[in-house]
């Protein structure tokens, strides 16, 4: 394809964006194909000549976007926030049409550049001091991973020189909660911990906030069995309640025994942007890295995650590799992102949090996100004064838990039948195709997560939900 023929194609693609984004409204929210639908719709072999566009384009709306699931669409309630600003969907764009290689700083200065930029940005926007440094990694499970790595070699006074953790003494222990995302069991795991060295530490039965006391105890227990506490992964925001760890008291106890401590903010960092909302960091300038995903909540496109670390040398100590064909005469002089992470190569992602910051603006991300937690408030209210319903888990953030208890020949349903009875109602809102809301096991028992986010919902799309939840606990 040559550039005037780009020029054609991607001016017909972008109307089919627009066209599309108008009418995700209208959409089912909750994907309706069934397994194997997509791949029999397409073709089976390889294309050997060219095809035309508008045979691209069809396949697009009519086998692709029935495969989707509308995570855009107004009536999204699911997991958590997964949005995709325009304003940022220009700067994925703009990355893939420059084409940058994003190796050394030498192979693409700007991108670089402008990454340390946008993480300095988004720094001073989120509170943090300037003693934190960012890049931008695809996701938040490799930046728990790398957190992990970095502790895994500040604990072992870097085996990774030597004989890796196969050579070290003592076990090398990590604690997290139970109500940790699973991206955090499978970090440690990945870093070479092993399974018998992750302790998940029991939560508060109201809060669901990792138990302090309990951390400390762990932590102890493990010193006189002679083995070494190495980090401590504390969750803001915990996927299944959006539950807040206590980072201050989480930092003091890990301080104790010199143990790397991890935050994990992947939905909730959003909501730093709000000075109302620090509270909820109160102790981060004692961590050693944090996490947090704009991709979520704040709304840049997939896959924009943020990892701030405290100690660039010794991240750096730890994940760099220096082969001669990439050394250069500004090596000391400039930041070589790849030694800050994984990947060699990466893509010039900085583009999406700077095309949507310079075009939306921070007031605008903010004003939306105190729309969607006074929104989850309202909802909050509605279920309280609800006969039969409750609110299983406290609401610091945009996600309210529901669960509505019938009462069946004058006693209230419990147990197994209280489970069936919840994933019933909760399947019958999803089959409207107008909401779609995912379960979770909280407390024991299944409960209704409704995560409140996507960029497109107002409170008349919160209050449809309610209705649709209200009339799915009776069924016709």
């Amino acid at each position: 394809m040559q550039p005037e023929e780009f020029r054609a194609a991607a001016h017909e693609l972008v109307d089919w964006i627009a066209d599309f984004r108008a009418r995700v409204p209208d959409l089912p929210v909750r994907s309706t194909v069934a397994p194997g639908q997509v791949r029999d719709a397409l073709a089976t072999a390889p294309p050997e000549q060219p095809q035309a566009f508008d045979d691209l384009l069809r396949d697009l709306s009519d086998v692709v976007v029935p495969g989707l699931t509308q995570v855009q669409h107004p009536g999204y309630f699911a997991w958590f926030p997964s949005n995709a600003s325009l304003a940022s969907v220009l700067g994925d764009l703009a990355s893939s049409g420059l084409g940058a290689l994003g190796i050394t700083w030498q192979s693409a200065p700007a991108l670089t550049e402008v990454e340390e930029v946008v993480t300095d940005w988004l720094r001073e926007l989120t509170g943090l001091s300037d003693a934190w440094h960012g890049a931008i990694h695809d996701t938040a499970s490799t930046g728990v991973l790398v957190a992990m790595l970095a502790a895994r070699e500040r604990a072992s006074g870097l085996s990774e020189t030597r004989g890796g953790l196969q050579a070290e003494p003592a076990p090398l222990v990590v604690y997290t909660s139970t109500q940790a995302h699973s991206s955090t069991p499978k970090a440690v795991l990945l870093a070479g911990f092993g399974r018998d060295n992750l302790r998940m530490i029991d939560v508060d039965p109201a809060t669901f906030a990792m138990d302090v006391d309990a951390l400390r105890r762990a932590m102890a227990d493990d010193v006189a069995a002679g083995r070494r506490p190495a980090a401590v992964v504390a969750s803001v925001g915990t996927t299944g309640t959006t539950a807040v760890d206590d980072v201050a008291a989480i930092v003091e106890a890990a301080r104790e025994h010199g143990a790397w401590v991890h935050v994990d903010a992947a939905m909730a960092g959003s909501a730093m942007l709000l000075p109302e909302c620090r509270w909820m960091l109160d102790g981060v300038e004692g961590a050693d890295s944090l996490g947090w995903n704009p991709h979520k909540w704040m709304g840049t496109i997939l896959d924009t995650s943020l990892l701030y670390v405290r100690d660039v040398e010794h991240l750096v100590r730890v994940m760099s590799t220096n082969p001669s064909y990439l050394r250069s005469a500004v090596d000391g002089e400039v930041t070589q992102y790849k030694d800050w992470g994984i990947p060699l190569g990466r893509r010039f992602r900085a583009l999406k949090l700077w095309f949507h910051l310079r075009l939306d603006g921070a007031e605008a991300i903010r004003a939306r996100l105190r729309r969607d937690l006074a929104n989850a408030q309202w909802l909050r209210e509605q279920a309280e004064s609800e006969p039969g319903w409750q609110v299983v888990a406290p609401v610091p953030l945009q996600t309210v838990c529901l669960r509505h208890i019938p009462v069946v020949d004058g006693a209230p349903l419990e147990g197994e039948v209280l489970d069936e009875h919840t994933l019933a109602w909760c399947e019958r809102v999803n089959a409207t195709g107008r909401a779609f809301v995912t379960p979770a096991v909280i407390g024991g028992r299944w409960t209704v997560r409704v995560s409140i986010g996507a960029e497109a919902t107002e409170l008349a799309d919160v209050e449809e939900l309610w209705s649709l939840c209200r009339a799915a606990v009776v069924p016709a």
